[in-house]
């Protein structure tokens, strides 16, 4: 099918949704008017595109049909630059068009719950794991994203061992996936006398924040266990059972929360990590299946796959999946991870546009 046929039958679609949010039915009915608020939202991009594509082609046609009829030499000058110009216009919002006919993963636009981890590297890994949560919580503070802790245990020299937090806002699964992984460090750590560079590392696991739609629990399949905070927190600390831990008996998988003061507040969280983590069983399928078909820069849930380094006596981050250098260590861990996303984000989308066109 051509580009031009595959948008209009997506204007069609567009319209379609458009009358129907317009139906005193479907306006009752929140479930459905959501969800064609969204397919309406997420069509206006390729919409718009449409429109200027169409737009373009016409005023071709109009540039060709005055070299075809017209004698006087300035007029046919001047529509010759005309459709030279409009001929690259075109060319490059077909590349732009088939990128945004790339189906997306539907997954991209819920939130995120991140899992940062010390790994190999003793103290020094979870100083590193530290500054990892540091680095996200800048970069969510950039985007203007919402973070929410839901559980940590501290290392014993700073840092953590864990640390697992909520992050929502548009899109956030969409961008941080790429984040999934191992991510290694090299420096001189604190702890080291002599001054000789370690490898240490922590991983990193982005899921996309299941809803209830996704999964549903049945409560008898459910071990709650209530305990004390610990950590940071005031009086309430070691003296309110408000910490809450769940437990998932069909499949053993456990989520726990401390960060609110309110038991209800921290079961609410824990489910939350729960349902998200069960919901993981699944979507590594999908990541799998989507893997065996063509290269990916997402994390398949191999925890051992190292996909960044971060060299600090050179002042460089290097990204394995794409053999990405940059020499902007200092920004990098203060937040500034877009052009790496970006990078990626090209990266998949080529394999993806490669991927439709074999």
């Amino acid at each position: 099918m051509k580009i031009i046929e595959k948008l209009e039958d997506i204007y069609k679609r567009y319209e379609e949704i458009a009358e129907q949010m317009n139906d005193p039915v479907v306006v009752s009915d929140m479930k459905r008017y959501i969800k064609l608020s969204k397919d309406f939202k997420d069509l206006q991009p390729i919409v718009n595109a449409y429109k200027k594509y169409k737009n373009i082609l016409d005023n071709i046609k109009s540039a060709k049909e005055i070299l075809y009829d017209e004698k006087d030499e300035e007029f046919r000058t001047m529509a010759k630059e005309e459709l030279a110009e409009l001929t690259i216009q075109r060319d490059k919002l077909e590349e732009d068009i088939r990128v945004m006919l790339i189906p997306e993963d539907p997954q991209d636009s819920k939130n995120a719950i991140v899992e940062i981890r010390a790994g190999t590297g003793g103290d020094e890994a979870s100083i590193f794991a530290g500054d990892l949560y540091r680095m996200y919580i800048k970069h969510c503070e950039i985007k203007k994203w919402k973070v929410e802790l839901v559980d940590f245990t501290e290392g014993t020299v700073g840092g953590f061992k864990e640390i697992i937090f909520n992050v929502s806002g548009e899109n956030v699964y969409g961008q941080l996936k790429y984040e999934s992984g191992v991510h290694r460090v090299q420096r001189v750590p604190k702890t080291e006398a002599q001054g000789r560079v370690h490898t240490s590392a922590s991983s990193v696991v982005i899921l996309p924040e299941a809803d209830k739609f996704d999964i549903e629990l049945n409560a008898a399949d459910i071990k709650k266990e209530i305990f004390c905070s610990s950590g940071p927190g005031g009086q309430s600390v070691n003296t309110t059972y408000s910490a809450v831990r769940l437990t998932h008996i069909p499949t053993g998988i456990s989520a726990s929360c401390q960060d609110q003061k309110s038991q209800i507040k921290n079961l609410d969280k824990a489910m939350s990590v729960l349902r998200t983590r069960i919901y993981e069983l699944e979507y590594k399928k999908h990541l799998d299946e989507v893997t065996s078909k063509r290269k990916t820069m997402v994390s398949t849930g191999d925890r051992s796959a190292k996909i960044r380094t971060y060299n600090w006596p050179q002042g460089r981050v290097t990204d394995h999946r794409i053999h990405l250098t940059l020499y902007s260590l200092p920004s990098i861990v203060n937040g500034d991870i877009q052009e790496l996303i970006d990078q990626l984000q090209l990266a998949e989308n080529a394999e993806r546009l490669k991927a439709e066109i074999s």
